[in-house]
């Protein structure tokens, strides 16, 4: 089967989250083409793209075992959350020279399209998941941030937590990390300035001053449209218990709009998830974007139509 104008979702095979945007999509008619890079690996995806043609500057095509797209009738990329080839089958060498060429490869073709809308572009997304980067481009904005601390000298990290007192470590990125064959996540913790050792020369640290804070709020952005919900749980990382969670769709300050949408273009990015803590005080302060961040489960605890936002991105290049 041939499909023309299509939408290419890129994701791993287990994913919620594109599957609502895929279902509303096809409650519209959009064709849609899914694949992960990973698949190239069983051969259950197959490219061809030529190059050098007057006609057009790239064509070809990207095949799936139920689909084939032409690449110049791309209308837009979701590029959720693909994962790529490991090659476990074959030596440490050849399995990183052919990783390799997946991602310059298959990478690199679907780069070259300069037609379709990209939601997000994966390069544009990789610059924009550096926390340091956000939190000085969020103050730039004049967003509220906490103070933060990023080090590996144990004295500078001393120094802040003891003049802060209410201090937190977090990671500075989300990274799969495994201790006796079990997976651990990085949460947001408390810390004090006893714990701080040696260890910490060893990398770069993030510390941040704990926010007075009395809900969450998390503030997804598609295009020109901006969904809040605030996020009540007593928790001081509420990823920990989602069953303690409550939640109401909110209205933001005009204000705080403007600079998370001004946050999001000047990162080239088309959609994004924020994370703000509203303190005693009613100030929303800036904790991190996640560029590409969950929020299947929140249509489902709010009704929120978010999917739906993304599908009519997706096929018009705006929300209805």
């Amino acid at each position: 089967m041939t499909e023309e104008s299509a939408v290419l979702v890129a994701t791993e095979a287990e994913d919620a989250t594109a599957d609502l945007v895929i279902a509303r999509l096809n409650e519209r008619g959009v064709p849609v083409v899914r694949f992960d890079p990973a698949d190239i690996e069983r051969g259950a995806l197959a490219l061809s793209a030529r190059f050098g043609a007057r006609s057009a500057p790239v064509a070809g095509r990207v095949r799936t075992p139920s689909r084939a797209l032409d690449l110049t009738r791309v209308r837009a990329v979701y590029w959720r959350r693909p994962q790529w080839p490991t090659y476990v089958g074959l030596g440490r060498g050849d399995a990183r020279y052919a990783a390799a060429h997946v991602r310059y490869g298959l990478g690199g073709v679907l780069r070259a399209l300069d037609g379709p809308l990209w939601v997000n572009h994966p390069s544009r997304e990789a610059a924009a998941d550096y926390k340091p980067a956000q939190l000085a481009l969020a103050r730039r904005l004049s967003l509220d941030v906490p103070p933060t601390l990023v080090t590996n000298e144990p004295a500078e990290a001393r120094e802040f937590i003891t003049t802060y007192g209410l201090v937190i470590h977090k990671p500075l990125r989300a990274t799969p990390y495994e201790r006796d064959g079990v997976r651990l996540a990085g949460w947001a913790e408390p810390v004090t300035a006893e714990e701080i050792d040696d260890s910490l020369r060893s990398a770069p640290h993030l510390f941040q001053a704990r926010v007075r804070k009395v809900a969450d709020v998390r503030v997804l952005v598609v295009g020109r449209r901006l969904f809040a919900v605030r996020i009540d749980s007593g928790l001081l990382d509420w990823r920990r218990d989602y069953s303690a969670l409550t939640y109401a769709v909110i209205g933001l300050p005009p204000a705080l709009v403007s600079a998370l949408r001004a946050f999001l273009e000047y990162c080239g990015l088309e959609s994004g998830s924020f994370d703000l803590a509203l303190d005693t005080e009613g100030r929303h302060w800036f904790l991190e974007l996640n560029p590409n961040g969950q929020w299947g489960w929140l249509e489902g605890a709010t009704g929120l139509p978010l999917s739906a936002a993304f599908a009519d991105f997706l096929t018009r290049g705006e929300a209805a």
